[in-house]
């Protein structure tokens, strides 16, 4: 239908009689139809009519906003990532990886890699080595793509006093003054993966669970931010998102994992995942890799000839609060 047929169906709407019929008019007019389907039928043949006048580049432009909005339809419906099906995996993380890619011209890799058989993630950190640097942390930030404009910090290192135990309420985690300080030591703190995650019991539409190589993750589009893992946390190891995390385009960690460090929105929760993204490549958390002093050690619980087997059969090791059950697979030792 072209438009000269659309206007004089219009003017016969508006009660204009003295029209001439347009060619077509006996293909879509003369036979017996309500107004409604009149109008379906001219309306659809107007608007082909008007993309047939459209130069190319337009066109490519309604194109990539129909595929982006069919992408945000898809990914606003999908379900919980815990109960997808691999395909359906496979089709959100492409869904994501398209959307960036149209949105910045850049190509991210994701991945959703499960876990591998005969994997238990662990960590220790050895509290007579940790000098205060804070170098994890800036690495844990760049690699995990946590917000640059707020104190979204996975780890929190802990300036204490000697001699006054393991006091976190009198701890300086903010300290601005040249390290290590004289009469002081350094204990860092993250999410601890623990074995029995009072997190996850508490989340009331299982955004967050925990994986068969230990680490607890979040869906943080399934997550609803009511922030109840937060409050359960005995080891203050959740964030949450108050703000849209703002990250500059070059900063950008390309290289995510779906469970890990992809971009994330305002109001979920999100926390350390033993870097998700590089641990089940075989390679170290970023935190590992940084640390200047080797105070922090990363491995696989099951591997009897690890350097993390190595440091729980030979070291006096203990964890936090163990009288809570939570049975955390991060310990802490001294030299």
């Amino acid at each position: 239908m072209n438009l000269d047929s659309a206007k004089w169906f219009f003017s016969r709407l508006n009660g204009k009689t003295d029209t001439t019929e347009p060619d077509g008019y006996d293909q879509v007019l003369a036979k017996q139809q309500s107004r409604r389907t009149a109008i379906k039928s001219l309306m659809g043949g107007l608007a082909v009519g008007t993309a047939a006048m459209s130069n190319s580049c337009a066109l490519t432009t309604t194109e990539k906003k129909g595929e982006q909005s069919q992408i945000d339809w898809e990914e606003y419906f999908k379900g919980n990532y815990k109960v997808m099906t691999e395909e359906e995996k496979s089709a959100t993380v492409n869904r994501l990886i398209r959307s960036y890619e149209m949105n910045t011209g850049k190509r991210i890799s994701m991945s959703s890699s499960p876990p591998k058989e005969n994997v238990l993630f662990g960590y220790a950190f050895n509290i007579s080595k940790c000098r205060g640097y804070m170098d994890c942390i800036n690495a844990c930030v760049e690699e995990n793509n946590q917000d640059r404009t707020s104190q979204m910090q996975y780890i929190r290192i802990h300036e204490m006093e000697d001699g006054k135990g393991f006091n976190f309420g009198e701890a300086d985690d903010n300290y601005y003054h040249e390290v290590p300080a004289q009469g002081h030591f350094y204990m860092g703190t993250q999410c601890f993966h623990c074995d029995n995650p009072p997190c996850v019991d508490v989340c009331p539409v299982q955004a967050t669970w925990k994986e068969d190589d230990g680490i607890v993750v979040i869906d943080y589009d399934w997550c609803v931010g009511c922030r109840y893992c937060m409050a359960a946390c005995p080891y203050d190891g959740r964030r949450f998102n108050w703000k849209s995390p703002e990250i500059p385009e070059p900063e950008v960690n390309l290289k995510q994992h779906y469970l890990g460090n992809r971009l994330r929105k305002k109001g979920v929760m999100e926390k350390c995942t033993f870097c998700i993204q590089r641990s089940r490549e075989g390679k170290n958390p970023a935190c590992v890799e940084a640390c200047p002093t080797g105070a922090r050690t990363f491995g696989n619980l099951l591997d009897p000839n690890s350097e993390l087997r190595w440091i729980l059969n030979n070291k006096k090791v203990f964890r936090l609060k163990e009288d809570l059950g939570t049975e955390p697979k991060f310990w802490y030792y001294m030299d």
